[in-house]
């Protein structure tokens, strides 16, 4: 690799270190991670970095990432995530799983991390997010100071509030043969609880952020209105399917349904637009919740939290219905 691809590792190992490092020990965390290469060849670039102002250098302690090589690191990052979302849904669809006839196995989980007090706060507000069918499904589990999901560590003071991710569903079916063309996450308007229109879509393919992530961030969203008059703005996302299957989608909508992972909100028909959004020929359209929906009523009561989609496989036996969610947080387990 020249230096341009080789910058990016070297800047991605002194961040997660986020402390002095030799030239040794980044040449040992890169070979650890199947980029070979010689310390002699670190210290090289290491020295290109230090002038382009990427990083400090403490002498014989080693090298430390400066903000200017932290700022690098991030917009270098949002550039190769370009259709990365795409890529990380077809990734975790094969990796879980998830077996409907036995139940066992790994699901796809959304995590936000959140104070305990505050989802004491909103935790009648969350529960009527399930309790509307405003979630994917009725399962989420809770994980606590130390664990750990994908990349993401539960910090002290937090705790890990985890939800279904709807991909799960692109899962199990294609246990059943069945394949998923996953086209847009949007935030759909409802009107007297029932799907109205996308008011805002995001294409999967060429974005960085699951779509409903940026949603909730920027406080588009209204599941506080959704739940209390029945009109607001929901996270949602569109789905396509092979036509022939949909009878077999339906029935294995149902089944999820019985267990507690249904996400389907609206199945269309072959050929037929639905909620204005036209199909591919061949396919039919289904609009799918978000998994991350009732996480979005802490940011909507102004307590901010940091939400990935996405986030990791989790195995199934660790989740509970939301009605133990109460009882959960009294006993902490």
């Amino acid at each position: 690799m020249d230096y341009e691809s080789q910058r990016t590792g070297h800047l991605r190992i002194l961040k997660e270190t986020d402390r002095p490092s030799s030239g040794r020990r980044i040449a040992s965390a890169l070979n650890h991670v199947g980029h070979e290469i010689s310390e002699r060849t670190v210290r090289l670039y290491l020295h290109k970095m230090d002038e382009a102002g990427l990083t400090e250098n403490f002498g014989k302690r080693g090298r430390r990432i400066s903000n200017f090589g932290r700022a690098e690191l991030e917009v270098t990052g949002i550039i190769e995530k370009v259709g990365f979302l795409s890529a990380k849904i077809d990734q975790m669809t094969y990796r879980m799983s998830y077996d409907l006839e036995s139940g066992n196995g790994t699901v796809v989980v959304n995590i936000s991390l959140v104070k305990p007090e505050h989802l004491l706060i909103c935790l009648d507000e969350i529960r009527q997010v399930f309790a509307e069918g405003f979630s994917m499904g009725e399962m989420l589990s809770l994980l606590y100071a130390g664990e750990r999901l994908g990349s993401a560590v539960i910090p002290e003071g937090y705790i890990g509030f985890a939800t279904v991710c709807s991909i799960t569903l692109n899962g199990v079916l294609l246990q059943y043969g069945i394949p998923t063309n996953s086209r847009f996450g949007g935030l759909l308007e409802l009107h007297d609880k029932k799907a109205v229109r996308f008011v805002e879509i995001i294409n999967y393919n060429g974005t960085s952020l699951d779509p409903l992530e940026a949603f909730i961030r920027s406080g588009m969203t209204d599941y506080r209105g959704a739940i209390s008059s029945g009109d607001g703005k929901i996270g949602a996302s569109f789905r396509e399917f092979p036509a022939d299957s949909r009878e077999d989608v339906e029935k294995l909508a149902e089944r999820l349904k019985t267990i507690g992972l249904g996400g389907f909100m609206v199945l269309g028909w072959p050929g037929q637009t639905l909620l204005d959004i036209p199909v591919n020929e061949g396919s039919f359209g289904a609009v799918v919740i978000g998994g991350l929906n009732p996480a979005a009523i802490l940011e909507e009561r102004g307590f901010r939290i940091n939400s990935r989609a996405l986030a990791g496989l989790l195995d199934s036996r660790r989740l509970f219905n939301y009605r133990e969610l109460s009882e959960r947080l009294r006993h902490g387990s």
